[in-house]
C-alpha cells in the first residue's frame, strides 16, 4: 500500500528511555534529535521551553518568563563540564554489560565517582567469560550510558568521564 510505513518500530524504546534519563539528569525540558527524515522531539514539564542546540543548527533562543516581583530567582545549576574535557569509555567487545559484579552488589561505579586507570568500572560478558573493564583514564564519572544487562556493541560508549585535573 503506497504511503504506509514498514512493519517495524521507527524508534528504539530503549534509546528513547535513555534520552529521558539524560534529560532528567541534566534538567532539560526539551530535546530534539533528527537523523535523516526521522525526528524525535521530547518535552517534559509545563514550564518554559529551554533552547537546545541540535547538531549543525542552533535553535533560536526563547525568552524566559519574568519572575514575579519579590520572588527569589533560583540559582542556576552548575553547567555540565565542557565537552573537550570529556572522555568516552567504550566497550572493547560485543557482549552483555553488567554494572555490578552480581545482582546483590552495588555498582562498580556511579555518577560522581572518581576513577583511576586501574579502576574496574563494569563487566562485559562475552561467550560465557566475564571481562572486567578498567577505566584506563583518571577522572569523574559524569554519565553511565548503558543499562545493566543490556547487549553492547564493540566501541559503543559506556561511560562519560570528566578528565579535568
Amino acid at each position: 500500500m503506497a504511503g504506509s510505513l514498514p512493519n517495524q518500530d521507527v524508534f528504539d524504546v530503549r534509546k528513547v528511555r535513555r534520552l529521558i534519563v539524560l534529560m532528567k539528569e541534566y534538567d532539560l525540558s526539551e530535546l530534539e534529535i533528527q537523523q535523516g527524515e526521522t525526528r524525535i522531539q521530547l518535552r517534559r514539564g509545563g514550564g518554559a521551553n529551554v533552547p537546545v542546540e541540535t547538531i549543525g543548527a542552533p535553535v533560536p533562543a526563547v525568552a524566559a518568563p519574568a519572575a514575579a516581583p519579590g520572588a527569589e530567582t533560583p540559582k542556576p545549576e552548575a553547567a555540565p563540564p565542557p565537552e573537550e574535557k570529556m572522555t568516552l569509555i567504550r566497550s572493547p567487545m560485543v557482549g552483555t554489560f553488567y554494572s555490578a559484579p552480581d545482582p546483590e552488589s552495588p555498582p562498580y561505579v556511579k555518577v560522581g565517582d572518581h576513577v583511576g586507570p586501574d579502576t574496574t568500572i563494569c563487566t562485559v560478558e562475552a561467550m560465557k567469560v566475564f571481562n572486567q573493564i578498567p577505566a584506563e583514564v583518571t577522572g569523574k564519572i559524569v554519565a553511565v550510558l548503558a543499562d545493566n544487562g543490556e547487549t553492547v556493541e564493540f566501541n559503543q560508549p559506556l561511560f562519560k568521564v570528566d578528565t579535568r585535573g
